[in-house]
């Protein structure tokens, strides 16, 4: 198993021109995207659809009219949308499809169409992702960090970092070696997670509970995976 790292939105935009095939990617959006949708996951949602835009949203809501409307832009909740981005409004949505988009997680997701395999990532289910990665030994490991806007974010650096050691690799690239060196740095996630542009912005903004819940590891045994643009959870 070869284990890469994309570090910022540059590399992701440029997912489109690799070849992705006997890769499996994993997305990490940990402030809060990816975050959310483990949760919902773990709280019993049957799919969700993540996309790029708002336009695309609300044009996928009018053919999924019982579909929740998700997501944010600069953090906060979309004018006309029924949820934003913390975790904490996807607890209760059992049985429920989903809609989302957002800055970055979302786009993140849909960059890595063409992989074998699309896993969504977080802290929450670190264990869950190690296993299931474990359990079918793919070529080639891809660690996507969504970013911030058009920068690096501390937080999913930290993660994928976080997972990196769990998995039993035969080599890794640079970006591979930085982040797991990273992931050792801190072994607090919530210190991680506070120290980050990400975590000090949702704290003056009154959202530290949304940075403490993303910073919990492995609380959820759940894995959501893209098929054909839908996140389901992998069979237990």
């Amino acid at each position: 198993m070869h284990i890469d790292v994309v570090l910022n939105p540059a590399e992701i935009a440029l997912l489109h021109t690799r070849d992705l095939s006997g890769t499996t990617c994993v997305v990490f959006d940990v402030l809060r995207a990816t975050s959310s949708m483990v949760t919902a996951l773990a709280h019993g949602v049957n799919e969700i659809h993540p996309v790029c835009t708002i336009d695309e949203a609300q044009a996928l809501k009018t053919r999924l009219p019982n579909a929740v409307l998700g997501g944010e832009r600069q953090g906060d909740l979309i004018p006309g949308f029924d949820i934003g981005n913390s975790p904490s409004e996807y607890t209760n949505l059992r049985g429920r499809r989903i809609v989302t988009t957002t800055t970055n997680g979302t786009v993140a997701l849909r960059a890595c169409e063409m992989a074998d395999r699309v896993l969504v990532g977080a802290l929450l289910n670190l264990g869950a992702l190690a296993e299931a990665l474990r359990a079918t030994m793919p070529k080639s490991v891809l660690l996507v960090c969504a970013g911030t806007f058009e920068t690096f974010a501390l937080e999913d650096a930290y993660a994928a970092g976080r997972l990196i050691p769990l998995l039993p690799a035969t080599s890794r690239s640079d970006s591979a070696h930085t982040v797991a060196a990273m992931g050792l740095q801190y072994p607090s996630a919530l210190e991680a997670l506070e120290l980050a542009r990400n975590g000090r912005a949702l704290k003056a903004s009154g959202r530290r509970g949304d940075v403490e819940w993303c910073a919990q590891v492995s609380r959820f045994d759940v894995v959501g995976q893209m098929e054909a643009t839908v996140i389901r959870p992998l069979p237990a």
